[in-house]
């Protein structure tokens, strides 16, 4: 296979984009530096797409390999020819290579293999071949009768002759590529329930049937997961006349042999028995393979925009990690995320309690100046809620605070990690600090967490675990490389998702800071050990020295393009001190005067990374994330039973699905926005319009407070009346 003309089609990418991107992946570059470093090589591709390149790349490459297996596997039985080696060359999917190799694959003992050994294959071929002949398939088989054999009758020769034949069918390539296809196209899944008198959450399903070609992708991830709980059977089906039919045209030559006939009940045999049975797993592995990318794809969508939310930027913060028995506990932490002093409270005990309580929380607010108050989503996260907004209100305090996610901080809390970095904290009061940092830099505290844990997908325990790690693996480097790492106060688990650094290399960079002080250059990072010049090429750029003299230290210019950067001042008759002092001025203005190509061959540098250097230079310790809408922060809280249909209010995206999304409106339980609901055009996805983190307008559609659950619209309600 030509891999580099098939991602150019695949991709709809030039042949040059394709053939550097590769050569840059070969070369061990990581996709963040070729996605920021090398953008005239391949043609300003985002990192997504990069990835997705990459990954493309591995399954081709893994695809080439096994065809060679396949194909050395039958050439050592002497039985390789050109149209098996064209069909092997031509095969563009796994199932395809391995339907070829199915003849020749080693098998176990089969019905048609022991009719092979007693000698049954001659007349198999003879039945098979559908000649003329005056005596039928069976008068015929009584010729193969022997006792030493095993074979006592015509009867069980014949039957040894069908398993051969029928075995036969069901390894041709052709017939199971047109039923699988058939399969795809016209197959139903159906499933039904395994004790209809049981309730439960798939009850929907108990007598469910739809196309295979349309089903959706959560409702394949729901019967999986509804049968390997025991609550559902599952089947995909095909008419039986059009398997069968396939099955007559591949193998069926003439209709005047007297062996005609056999061969159709051979063929029933081989499909009932054989062929069914396997492409039915096909189809369903397919259907759940395929539900899994998708749902791993809107996972990573739903994780980028939620890492990259805006940070709340000096301010005192207070964590509270609610709980019923065990109390709420109580963090607060400085501007810097530092750790100023913590406790326990009970805000659902009695009234001696929670008034004891409010004194706590209302002398940590007055002693340390606390600004921003994040309280967890999670047991007792309601009455903390209220709690928080009582106090503030009785204290006319100008703090604020925000429901967070607090997904994953029981997982960190408890992790070797966090033990590490608070070992004279309990497991509890390192939540409630967690989820505090979680307000004041989203990106910083949740790259602690394994981002499986998360929980901003659906159906993630489902995924397979390794494809899932990958990709959200992945959007956790792009995004803390778009953001920029400060070398001199980034932790370790920050450290060693910037490109090129590796564990052991972030530790040792946070002990030389240890022992040699603050890094005061970029430069310094190669007296690092097992830092080396590959990994700096790499990690460089996207570590920021905000206390270097060279104020390009302190920005997103790689140090390869430092003399292109100080040719480029000094052409526009600027020094590198005017970018320390945010002095450049018309920098834009001067560029675009003399020209961006003409600056670029003088520099000998792309145009894109002049535009890049000129980015960069004119806001040094720029953060991405300061350009988005600030999170929502409230004064006060409201309930469920204060929903009325019709209300307008304010939210904010807590998880896009395939079926909508799910909206946090500041009543504890979050609505639900269907897809129908979310604009008044066709939309394939939910992501085609919203991203985690986004702040929107929803209309109260109806409450259900005993099932605790809020329909909402993005729709204006005139509109929503309209249609429906």
């Amino acid at each position: 296979m030509d891999i580099i003309a098939k991602l150019t089609q695949e991709f709809s990418l030039q042949k040059w984009q394709v053939e550097n991107t590769v050569k840059l992946i070969d070369e061990g570059n990581t996709i963040p530096f070729i996605a920021r470093y090398r953008k005239e090589a391949h043609g300003t591709l985002n990192d997504q797409v990069l990835r997705e390149i990459s990954e493309r790349l591995d399954y081709l490459r893994s695809l080439d390999k096994r065809r060679e297996e396949v194909r050395a596997a039958i050439a050592a039985q002497d039985k390789l020819t050109d149209k098996i080696s064209a069909a092997l060359d031509k095969a563009e999917i796994l199932s395809e290579i391995e339907d070829i190799y199915r003849p020749y694959r080693p098998k176990r003992k089969t019905r048609a293999s022991v009719a092979r050994e007693k000698g049954l294959e001659p007349l198999a071929d003879v039945i098979f071949a559908q000649g003329q002949s005056d005596r039928t398939a069976l008068e015929l088989a009584a010729d193969y009768i022997n006792e030493e054999k095993q074979v006592n009758t015509a009867e069980e020769a014949l039957q040894g002759a069908m398993d051969i034949i029928a075995e036969t069918i069901s390894d041709s390539a052709d017939i199971r590529r047109r039923i699988r296809n058939l399969f795809s196209v016209v197959g139903v899944i159906a499933s039904k329930a395994a004790d209809p008198d049981k309730d439960s959450v798939y009850a929907q399903y108990y007598d469910y049937s739809e196309p295979v070609k349309r089903i959706a992708n959560h409702r394949v991830l729901a019967i999986d997961r509804g049968e390997k709980e025991g609550y559902l059977k599952v089947s995909v089906t095909l008419e039986l006349p059009k398997a069968l039919g396939v099955i007559a045209d591949e193998t069926i030559t003439s209709n005047t042999s007297v062996f005609t006939d056999t061969v159709r009940e051979a063929g029933v045999d081989a499909y009932n028995r054989l062929i069914e049975p396997s492409i039915e797993r096909e189809i369903r592995a397919m259907l759940t393979q395929r539900a899994d990318a998708d749902a791993i794809k809107v996972f990573a969508a739903n994780l980028r925009p939620l890492l990259l939310q805006p940070p709340v930027k000096n301010k005192v913060a207070l964590g509270l990690d609610p709980g019923y028995r065990t109390g709420c506990k109580v963090a607060v932490v400085d501007e810097t995320g530092r750790v100023l002093d913590t406790g326990v409270i009970y805000v659902t005990h009695s009234a001696g309690e929670k008034e004891k309580a409010k004194q706590t929380v209302r002398r940590l607010i007055e002693k340390y100046g606390v600004e921003i108050i994040a309280i967890g989503n999670g047991t007792a996260s309601k009455e903390t809620e209220i709690f928080t907004a009582e106090l503030l209100k009785e204290m006319q305090s100008r703090a604020k605070y925000m429901v967070v996610s607090e997904a994953g901080a029981s997982v960190y809390s408890a992790s070797k990690l966090a033990a590490e970095e608070f070992p004279q904290y309990d497991v509890s009061l390192r939540s409630a600090v967690s989820i505090a940092r979680r307000l004041q830099d989203p990106l910083a505290e949740l790259v602690k967490i394994d981002p499986k844990a998360i929980g901003v997908g659906q159906y993630q325990h489902d995924m397979p675990q390794k494809e899932l790690g990958q990709a959200l693996d992945g959007v956790v480097e792009d995004c803390v490389n778009n953001v920029g790492v400060d070398l001199n106060t980034a932790s370790p688990s920050l450290l060693t998702r910037v490109a090129g650094v590796n564990a052991t290399v972030a530790k040792n960079i946070v002990l030389y800071r240890e022992e040699n002080g603050a890094f005061t250059g970029r430069a310094q990072l190669k007296k690092v050990p097992k830092l080396g010049d590959k990994a700096y090429e790499q990690c460089a750029g996207f570590l920021r020295v905000a206390e270097s003299r060279n104020p390009l230290d302190n920005t997103g210019v790689h140090p390869e393009s430092y003399d292109a950067a100080k040719k480029l001042l000094a052409l526009c008759g600027l020094e590198l001190k005017d970018v320390k002092n945010g002095s450049l001025g018309q920098l834009s203005e001067k560029v675009d005067e003399i020209g961006k190509e003409r600056i670029a061959e003088q520099l000998d540098i792309g145009v894109q990374t002049l535009e890049d250097i000129v980015k960069e230079m004119l806001r040094p310790g720029r953060d991405p994330r300061d350009e988005l809408p600030p999170p929502m922060l409230r004064t006060d809280v409201m309930d469920m039973n204060d929903l009325l249909p019709g209300m307008e209010l304010q939210g904010t995206v807590r998880n896009v699905i395939d079926f909508g999304a799910f909206i946090d409106i500041g009543v504890h339980q979050d609505g639900l926005v269907h897809i129908s609901r979310i604009t008044d055009h066709y939309i394939k996805h939910p992501s085609e319009v919203l991203t985690v983190g986004d702040i929107v307008t929803v209309w109260v559609v109806s409450v259900d407070p005993v099932k605790k659950r809020i329909a909402l619209t993005m729709r204006k309600p005139k509109e929503e009346a309209k249609i429906g």
